[in-house]
């Protein structure tokens, strides 16, 4: 059974406290980081289908 995504939020905090750019590390705990809320979003909507 194919699940269709009809919506997905995605919020981000933007820290303008730091100018200078991150090293790799602190990029791949970015992306890390935005993967993470990615998919907790997508199984929280994923939770409410289920509900319905």
């Amino acid at each position: 059974m194919p699940i269709t995504i009809k919506e997905l939020h995605i919020r981000i905090n933007v820290d303008e406290k730091s100018e200078a750019k991150g090293s790799d590390n602190e990029e791949t705990t970015d992306q890390e980081a935005i993967v993470e809320a990615c998919v907790e979003e997508v199984m929280h909507i994923l939770e409410q289908q289920k509900e319905r």
